[in-house]
């Protein structure tokens, strides 16, 4: 299980792994699986054969060596340095967005730190959320309000429901997080949360429908965020919001990382330089590691250049702030 969320102290860093908890197997930045540690139990992958026994008593963020198998050799805790191996990291809300089951589209990182920051989110503070779908951004809404405070999330699909409060659970976070099965467009938040949510967060097709609701759930001063992938639900939802919100203002974030790789720069042979120019000086070109090259003259580099591919569009964010109204005028 994922270790009780608490800001002040990031426990995971002095914690063992015990049986029944949940790691992330790290084999590379883009190779992660979530695994439950059970005695007895073995993964297998490209770098052997691991076995979960060996894990438990580890704590998080161990590299472990594979037992063999595939054409691996090593030795679990005492492993050798030349066989395969990962390391089991912490189910922490960024990495848990990378490996939990897609139900739905999710949202990733860059969506999820804005709707933190943005939601003013602190220790304490009560969010509504529809819909829940595969729990990404829940679970880093939980993280900001822990220890005491709470987030209601709301799905209209029960399956669905059940699956993301079964992940809460298995990450020790039932305490934080209440999963309902509702149809907040249809129906609205229920009234028990009227005046009481200091934040809100709505991923909807129509989220115009639900804003009225969502103007009783939050207490004066209370944020409102609205995903929608097209802008002409962030113009009709903001069309909605005019009456009972301030301070409307939308984004769309776009992540661009960055690839740095080993190489080396190698003068060009005289061949090379007769294609490339009439400059005088000579020319370099790149060389990747590994490759063959006769020249005597070469120097090692870091390369640092963006990756070929980036994550694009994922939706707009829209938030906007509760109006607060004078005593004698609110109605």
């Amino acid at each position: 299980m994922m270790v009780p969320l608490d800001p002040s102290d990031k426990l995971t860093s002095r914690r063992f792994i015990a049986e029944g908890d949940t790691v992330v197997v790290y084999e590379r930045h883009d190779a992660m699986r979530a695994v439950a540690v059970r005695a007895g139990g073995v993964l297998q992958n490209r770098f052997g054969v691991f076995r979960h026994d060996d894990w438990i008593g580890c704590p998080f963020g161990s590299k472990v060596f594979s037992t063999g198998g595939g054409g691996v050799k090593g030795g679990g805790k005492g492993g050798k340095a030349g066989g395969g191996f990962v390391h089991l990291l912490a189910p922490t809300p960024e990495l848990w967005t990378l490996v939990l089951s897609h139900r739905t589209q999710i949202l990733y990182i860059a969506d999820i730190s804005l709707v933190v920051a943005y939601l003013e989110l602190v220790p304490g503070c009560v969010v509504l959320e529809s819909g829940t779908g595969s729990g990404s951004l829940t679970t880093s809404l939980a993280r900001a309000v822990a220890p005491h405070g709470h987030v209601h999330t709301f799905d209209f699909h029960e399956q669905r429901a059940a699956s993301a409060r079964e992940d809460f659970e298995k990450n020790g976070l039932s305490s934080l997080i209440t999963v309902n099965v509702r149809d907040i467009q249809g129906e609205g938040f229920p009234e028990e949360h009227h005046g009481a949510a200091d934040a809100v967060f709505l991923d909807l097709p129509q989220p115009w429908l639900a804003i009225p609701s969502v103007g009783l759930m939050l207490k004066q001063d209370g944020v409102l965020c609205s995903f929608s992938p097209c802008i002409e639900q962030v113009q009709r939802a903001c069309e909605a919001m005019r009456t009972h919100f301030t301070d409307i203002r939308t984004f769309e974030i776009l992540l661009r990382t960055y690839e740095v790789r080993d190489g080396a720069l190698k003068s060009a042979t005289a061949d090379e330089e007769a294609t490339v120019g009439p400059l005088p000086q000579k020319r370099r070109k790149f060389t990747a590691p590994g490759e063959n090259t006769d020249c005597t003259q070469k120097n090692s580099y870091v390369l640092v250049r963006p990756c070929s591919t980036a994550r694009g569009h994922t939706g707009y964010l829209t938030f906007a702030r509760r109006l607060v109204y004078d005593s004698q005028t609110e109605s």
